[in-house]
């Protein structure tokens, strides 16, 4: 059996060939990468959430989040402050321009994958997507590493 007829081979391979051509697309039509884009999702969903818990959701260290958070703020797309009831903390929240470029990011990605799909007729396109929220349930099930129960409610 050949790597493309195991499904976990599959599943990794897809994940990282369609993150490499996502991150290509912001930095070319938008000037971020992908790891800047989810940031601004996060931020957008709960601008109260640590970098820490951000680190941890998208399966990156701090010190990375704390750099692409820098690298935001100097594009104009974040502010931070100071949290007056701890002063080690920060809370960051996306710019009117951080909140526009999310989405038009969100629709660039969503059209860049669309002729992609539409290639998958209509039945295997419903039966994937039922089996891979089955697969995100029992994979992202509260307690286990990276699990959705996290604070950022997702």
């Amino acid at each position: 059996m050949g790597p493309t007829n195991n499904f976990y081979y599959l599943i990794q391979h897809l994940s990282a060939v369609l993150s490499k051509q996502n991150d290509q697309i912001l930095q070319e039509q938008l000037g971020i990468g992908l790891s800047q884009y989810k940031i601004l999702m996060v931020l957008e969903w709960n601008p109260l959430v640590q970098q820490k818990a951000i680190g941890e959701s998208l399966g990156q260290t701090e010190a990375s989040i704390s750099r692409q958070i820098k690298l935001l703020k100097k594009k104009g797309l974040l502010n931070s402050k100071v949290d007056q009831s701890n002063k080690r903390k920060h809370i960051s929240s996306p710019t009117t321009l951080g909140k526009q470029i999310t989405e038009a990011a969100t629709q660039l990605l969503r059209r860049s994958l669309t002729s992609d799909v539409n290639k998958i007729n209509e039945d295997q396109l419903m039966n994937l997507n039922t089996s891979l929220l089955q697969l995100h349930k029992t994979i992202c099930r509260p307690g286990k590493v990276g699990a959705c129960d996290h604070q950022l409610g997702f």
